[in-house]
This record gives structure tokens, sequence and C-alpha cells, in this order.
């Protein structure tokens, strides 16, 4: 059994609020009235901090309720990649840090500092996001990724249709799971953690918001 003593617990997840787009709310039951309280919610599937299936770019048939258990957990390396360049592209170089020490299976979280941007700058995160180079696409299926996480809401530029379907499918057919729209990760300090991932399992989906938790041994 885990012993959560032995660790950090940090919540990679943005908290939805009805000003992010894509959110919206209405009062469905009231305290006073009904005798308790509850909402209408209705969520934009790649909304905040969201995971991707494959059905979400027609690679397969694969939806986001199709994910085990096995695949949404495991370890992973926190790469940090300062980027204050608008629309930087990621290369494999950034992986120098990892060395031979990458195993098949593990996932790669990349923490570039973008999530700041989503606090006021909402165009610049969305359209000046750095982006998963075809060359980085490749290496992360080539070397059994498991789970890529990223800060911004794209792996790729959501404006340049070709671009973000081209990286989104050699992800997605090559077995990749992507976790966009992470958060927190400077509160991470050692290079490995635990990753648990997991998104609301909605039938045939095509994505879905998630709860992104990273254990870091103390």
């Amino acid at each position: 059994m885990i012993n959560f003593q032995n660790y950090h617990l940090h919540d990679l997840t943005h908290t939805y609020t009805e000003d992010m787009p894509g959110v919206s709310w209405e009062q469905a039951r009231t305290r006073v009235k009904d005798g308790w309280n509850a909402r209408w919610l209705k969520l934009y599937s790649h909304v905040g901090t969201h995971m991707d299936a494959p059905r979400h770019f027609d690679v397969n048939d694969g939806g986001i309720e199709d994910f085990t258990p096995e695949q949404l957990t495991g370890r992973a390396w926190v790469l940090k990649v300062p980027v204050t360049e608008y629309q930087a592209v990621l290369g494999t170089d950034i992986l120098a840090p990892i060395g031979a020490r990458w195993q098949a299976g593990d996932s790669l979280l990349l923490h570039t500092g973008w999530d700041e941007h989503l606090k006021g700058d909402y165009d610049r995160f969305r359209d000046g996001l750095p982006r998963i180079s075809v060359e980085l696409a490749h290496w992360c299926v080539a070397n059994d990724v498991k789970m890529l996480g990223v800060e911004p809401p794209s792996v790729a530029d959501v404006n340049n249709l070709e671009e973000v379907t081209e990286i989104h499918e050699i992800l997605l057919s090559g077995g990749v799971i992507i976790i966009e729209g992470l958060t927190n990760l400077s509160n991470i300090k050692r290079e490995l953690v635990d990753l648990i991932a997991l998104p609301l399992k909605i039938a045939q989906g095509d994505g879905a918001p998630a709860r992104v938790i990273a254990l870091e041994e103390k």
C-alpha cells in the first residue's frame, strides 16, 4: 500500500470557473426551495485541464472511456523548459536532461511556465503557445511515451489546422495519451514523480476534463 505521508501531492489541475471559455452553468436546485443545492454544468470536452482520446482526430474509434487505470498511472519525468518566445517550437534537444535514464512506458510532463498566461492574457495563452515539433512527436511514439502532459491548451497551434492535425495524429495514432492544460508544475522539485490522470469516463468521448495528480517523494 502506498504511504502517502512519504509524498508531496501536487494537484496539476486548473479550477473550472464560469469565466473560462467553454464553461457555463445554471442553478438547477437550491437548498431553500428544493432542499439541496445543485447546478447544471455545460463543459466543452477540451476545456481547462483535459485529456484527448484517439477519436478526437479520428485516428481510431478509441474513446476516453477506453483508457485503463494502467494507462492513466505511472512514473513521469518533469522537464523544465522555460519558454518566453511567442509560438516556440519544442524539439528533441529538450530531452538532454533525461539522457539514458528514460524507460519505455514513462510519461513526460513539460514545464514551460505557460500556465501563467491563463491568469491574465488568454489570447497569448491560446495563440502563442509553445508547440510540440514533428520531431519530438515522433520521438514520443518511438520511445513509448505513455502520457505527454503540457501546460498550454494544446500540443500544437490551434489556429493552424494542418499543424494541429498532424501533431495530434502522430501522437494519438502512436498510442501516446495527451494531457493538456496542466498547472502547478512549478511546485515540483524532483525530476521524477508518480502521475495519476483521471478523465471523466464519458461514452465515445473525444476528450474530457481530468483531475491530474503528481506524487513527489519527500
